[in-house]
């Protein structure tokens, strides 16, 4: 069956936001004393639980810790980290690859819709996408509901659509809810298991989109 529709997850395959956000955490946990663990942080990533699981960490390490007060902080720091944020390479060609083809175009991301709209306007990516679904509206990955609900809105079959994911977490949600999955993980998970994915490529460059949809 030929392929109708692609959908991409945000944080981490589209552009390298979890970078950034593992900088400001290692940071904070730095100014009080301590180290953050990796698996730690690997155990969340790609879920919409890193924030509140960061926190709960920190605070077992530094007990009476406010997170409330933290919080402003550790946004403003991730916002200044991104301020210089691009899309991955070789994304642009995907998408322009993809829309000479006709199709239809999808973000799956667990982070809010403030998040990732925001930032898909400023790397100037908005205009490619047919339908943004987000953690906010969505039930987050591993669970399959957020390409569940981009499949409905760009009216394709799971067996029609390939998704693409940085983050094993990712790669779950996407087979549980039937698509094709290329991992392409980035330097923050490239050690991690892509064993459930249907491809992995070390980057968008590595292989051209008209090379995957042939395949």
């Amino acid at each position: 069956m030929p392929t109708r529709a692609l959908v991409f997850d945000f944080d981490g395959t589209l552009a390298d936001t979890e970078s950034a956000v593992l900088q400001s955490w290692q940071e904070t946990f730095r100014a009080h004393g301590t180290e953050l663990p990796l698996e730690a942080w690997y155990a969340v990533i790609g879920t919409q639980h890193t924030t509140p699981a960061m926190f709960a960490l920190l605070a077992e390490h530094v007990p009476g810790i406010d997170p409330k007060a933290l919080q402003p902080v550790t946004k403003a720091r991730v916002h200044a980290l991104l301020e210089s944020l691009g899309p991955r390479e070789g994304v642009l060609d995907y998408l322009e690859t993809a829309k000479d083809h006709g199709l239809k175009l999808a973000v799956a991301s667990s982070s809010s819709g403030g998040w990732v709209n925001s930032h898909l306007d400023g790397l100037g990516l908005a205009r490619y996408f047919d339908a943004v679904l987000t953690g906010d509206r969505h039930r987050a990955k591993p669970d399959p509901d957020l390409y569940l609900a981009a499949l409905d809105a760009l009216g394709a079959t799971a067996e029609e659509a390939i998704a693409f994911e940085d983050t094993p977490h990712g790669v779950t949600a996407a087979k549980a809810a039937g698509l094709t999955c290329v991992a392409v993980p980035n330097a923050i998970t490239a050690s991690l298991d892509f064993g459930q994915a249907d491809v992995v490529l070390p980057s968008f460059t590595a292989k051209p989109l008209d090379a995957l949809l042939s395949r």
